[in-house]
């Protein structure tokens, strides 16, 4: 069975779908910077954000414009990497959770047609444990990921930063 392509009614021409656990040190990074962009309301952009990229979120990406995906990053470039996505099927044997780049899969296989245009924003952490609070490190690091975001999302980098996660 092919998927309408049919957006739902009033959705935002940029999605962002931002991913990690809060109680899990900087992989706070992906929900605390959703928390900071919907904190702007920016006109056009809806922000969503779980726990683990699953199935069902390629159906989010129905009418969109505009994917950017934010994940925290145990490796690669300091303080982040925003990279265009492509999909690409995982060589995983679950479905309880999957790269960006098997979601924008999921979408091609479900609705037959190209996915929106897509990018990663994986923005650099060091601790991840349990309890942990997000750590001096990481925290400046998604300072400065926003800052590269946020003008292409339509919007200035604010100049007073919001309270931080509730731990």
């Amino acid at each position: 069975m092919i998927l309408s392509l049919q957006p739902p009614a009033g959705v935002a021409p940029v999605l962002v779908l931002a991913v990690g656990n809060p109680s899990r040190g900087d992989d706070a990074l992906g929900p605390l910077a959703a928390q900071r962009i919907a904190q702007l309301a920016l006109p056009g952009v809806e922000v969503l954000t779980d726990f683990q990229l699953q199935v069902e979120h390629a159906l989010d990406l129905l009418g969109r414009r505009q994917v950017v995906f934010i994940d925290a990053a145990a490796s690669g470039e300091a303080p982040f990497e925003l990279r265009p996505l492509a999909p690409s099927p995982d060589l995983r044997h679950s479905s309880h959770s999957l790269s960006p780049a098997a979601v924008l899969d999921a979408y091609c296989r479900l609705t037959g047609a190209e996915p929106p245009p897509a990018r990663l924003l994986a923005i650099r952490g060091h601790h991840f444990d349990l309890g942990a609070p997000l750590g001096e490190a990481a925290s400046a690091n998604l300072d400065a990921a926003l800052a590269a975001l946020l003008p292409g999302l339509g919007a200035a980098v604010p100049a007073v930063r919001p309270e931080p996660w509730p731990a």
